[in-house]
């Protein structure tokens, strides 16, 4: 294996780094394959639009929502949409998204990439150069922390509510997630992707490969997306094998095998907590991990 530099000199800050190192440049720089995330998406949609992309549970509410490809790509749209019309973003602009592992990440996370953005994740705000992002997506219970922004900066804070819930509050100089994204279209025409983000989907294919992802694999994710795992086991190389992904946050240990069992889980990546070494891979379910685990 040799280190493999990404053309921009960086992959959503660093937090792919080890993973990078572990791929052959080969991998990465041959030809094919998908031209970005949109095309990630739009392939999964045309292949099999009804069946389940993305099921999240919130064990702390009892929430479980389930989304198919086309509601996925339904929801990517209007959050491209808005990214683009009402946030200003244009293609190479940062967006940092600092949210925890839910549905509604996933679905930034993925609209982002679609508008051509280059992402950050997790806290950090700016990127090598020092600028600040030119929008920054939070969950409304951390909009009360202190977080770097620049002067221009717009903020997105999303309830993270069942439903797509509205903030409880308004909050001013905020934009409302939930209340924006109604009046933004279900259709979005993707710029050409940056290569920084050619790097991503050709480094999340040699990951779908090394783990022998296919379309009938469902994993099972507690990872946030600021990790490695979250990043390419919970999102992107299931997007870019066909399978599907179940979301947990807050997860209650006691539940773990029945969910497995229940929804029909082959793989697992992140933590279960409160969990001895032989419970965090339940039977039926083999454990994902990078080269950074």
């Amino acid at each position: 294996m040799s280190s493999y530099a990404s053309p921009s000199g960086r992959l959503l800050d660093g937090v792919l780094d080890a993973a990078l190192a572990a791929v052959t440049s080969d991998a990465l720089d041959s030809p094919g394959g998908a031209d970005g995330v949109a095309a990630l998406l739009a392939r999964r949609v045309r292949v099999d639009a009804p069946r389940p992309l993305l099921t999240f549970y919130d064990d702390a509410t009892g929430e479980r929502t389930e989304l198919s490809a086309a509601t996925v790509d339904n929801w990517v749209a209007k959050t491209s949409n808005l990214l683009v019309d009402t946030v200003g973003i244009n293609p190479g602009d940062l967006v940092r998204v600092d949210l925890p592992p839910h549905w509604q990440t996933a679905v930034v996370l993925l609209a982002s990439w679609s508008a051509g953005a280059d992402v950050i994740v997790g806290r950090s705000g700016r990127d090598a150069d020092g600028d600040p992002p030119a929008a920054v997506f939070l969950a409304e219970d951390a909009l009360d922390a202190a977080f770097p922004a620049g002067d221009g900066t717009e903020i997105v804070a999303l309830s993270m509510r069942p439903m797509n819930g509205r903030l409880a509050r308004p909050v001013p100089g905020v934009l409302d997630f939930a209340a924006e994204i109604l009046a933004h279209g279900d259709r979005f025409t993707p710029p050409p992707p940056p290569a920084n983000q050619r790097t991503l989907v050709r480094l999340a294919g040699s990951y779908s490969r090394r783990w022998e992802l296919t379309g009938r694999d469902r994993i099972l994710t507690t990872a946030g997306y600021d990790t490695p795992e979250g990043l390419l086991a919970g999102l992107l190389s299931p997007l870019d094998a066909g399978a599907s992904v179940v979301v947990c946050r807050n997860i209650d240990q006691a539940l773990v095998a029945g969910r497995v069992a229940s929804e029909q889980v082959t793989a697992i990546c992140g933590p279960i907590p409160g969990s001895t070494p032989q419970e965090r891979t339940p039977a039926g379910a083999r454990r994902l991990r990078t080269a950074s685990a």
